[in-house]
């Protein structure tokens, strides 16, 4: 009787579930092993404010989100793609609709009930969780690359399977089980890692305490934000942000914020200037001229709310930003209204950013994802060294690289005794 296959999952999040439905259908006994008491906690969570499963534009173009990594992920967004998640969601008996933007979400934009479902499926399938295991990594050098340890409430506890794929997510949101914990295992087995950083986070101005008190949570609507890094690369776009306590942050700033990140990095910590066009429907020209517009015994707050619709926090932010004086010079004040400099001084810290940049190399990975220096163990999801705004991409590629590394893991089982794996 031919032995069945037992492959280990760590990790419950979208990426570990998915490479465990593909080894569950092949027929393997499969386990998923997670250090928190439920699986997909950050799912749950990122799905509180309407669920983006992927997005519905051309592939051609989807693919090209991921930046420098699009070379390496394109063939298993190929295999996996915006589409492919569509479907997976219909056939769980989810509905989705294409939102304005282009954003793919659930009918009822909630991700309990698609959780569930995805659980169920996976429970009648055969597969076993194992909860509260946090994985301490190999009892030490000379042991196998698939021999796991786990601290468990009943103490320490040990686990060798066939293959291993490791979906460990990133180090944002701790409190939610993605912290980065797996960084020293990996490292003492020599794999080469890329450091964690902040992705899709928000920055430190340093505002006046006077602009902190009485803006922070204030959205910066109908605004622009442009910038340049040294390289030039540029980002320019339309959208919102939020003034924080000690900086911005939001789907705008987000969207900047890999340029910003590393422009500041390069800097050795001068920091990072983007521009904020307050008013990207109207020409300069056209500010100027309202600006020079008679106002009378108005103050020059009431007229550029009267002339322009400045106020609350746009106006704010001027005074911010420039002296007395500057505000009361035309050709001044109408080229901050359309370019207005702001310094950002720093990232917010990793465990406060949406996602992670940075993890294990495609380089310590083979072209199946597996580990060069651990065969039998296989990566997938946000521990790996890419990074993708947000919008549906994130959960797009952490699904299709949960799928590409179960299928490595697969044949790699299948093949390692005849020691023909490609």
């Amino acid at each position: 009787m031919t032995q069945k296959k037992t492959l280990a999952v760590v990790g419950g999040g979208p990426a570990g579930l998915m490479a465990a439905e593909v080894l569950s259908a092949a027929g393997a006994q499969v386990h998923v092993y997670d250090a928190m008491p439920s699986v997909g906690r950050k799912f749950l969570l990122a799905g509180r404010g309407g669920l983006n499963l992927t997005h519905s534009e051309p592939f051609d173009v989807f693919a090209t989100r991921f930046g420098a990594r699009q070379a390496q992920v394109r063939p298993m967004l190929a295999a996996f793609g915006p589409r492919q998640v569509q479907d997976w969601a219909h056939g769980l008996g989810i509905e989705t609709f294409v939102g304005s933007s282009g954003r793919v979400f659930p009918k009822d934009m909630k991700a309990a009930p698609l959780l569930r479902a995805w659980l169920h499926r996976l429970r009648a399938a055969g597969v076993q969780f194992h909860m509260r295991h946090r994985w301490l990594g190999w009892e030490d050098d000379s042991a196998p690359p698939t021999a796991l340890r786990f601290a468990t409430p009943q103490g320490e506890q040990h686990a060798s399977p066939d293959a291993v794929v490791l979906a460990l997510g990133g180090a944002s949101w701790s409190r939610l089980g993605s912290d980065g914990a797996w960084w020293p295992w990996l490292q003492a087995r020599q794999v080469q890692m890329a450091p964690l950083q902040p992705a899709n986070c928000g920055f430190d101005v340093g505002w006046s305490a006077h602009f902190a008190d009485r803006f922070a949570g204030h959205p910066f609507k109908s605004v622009a934000l442009s910038f340049t890094d040294r390289q030039g690369r540029s980002f320019a776009r339309k959208g919102e942000f939020v003034a924080t306590a000690t900086g911005i942050e939001g789907s705008l700033v987000y969207a900047a914020s890999a340029l910003l990140r590393d422009e500041i990095n390069a800097a050795g910590g001068e920091g990072a200037t983007c521009h904020i066009d307050l008013l990207p429907d109207r020409t300069e020209a056209q500010v100027l001229a309202a600006v020079n517009h008679p106002r009378g015994a108005r103050s020059l707050s009431s007229h550029l709310k009267s002339r322009l619709g400045l106020d609350g926090i746009k106006s704010g932010l001027l005074h911010e930003q420039l002296t007395r004086e500057e505000m009361h010079q035309p050709k001044r004040l109408a080229g901050a209204i359309k370019a207005l400099p702001l310094r950002v001084r720093a990232a917010r810290p990793v465990d406060e950013a949406i996602s992670t940049a940075g993890g294990v190399r495609f380089d310590a990975l083979d072209a199946n994802l597996m580990v060069a220096a651990l065969p039998g163990v296989f990566c997938a999801g946000e521990m790996l060294d890419w990074e993708a705004p947000t919008g549906g991409y994130l959960l797009t590629l952490s699904m299709a690289s949960g799928v590409a590394a179960a299928h490595a893991a697969l044949r790699w089982r299948n093949a390692s005794r005849m020691n023909t794996f490609a």
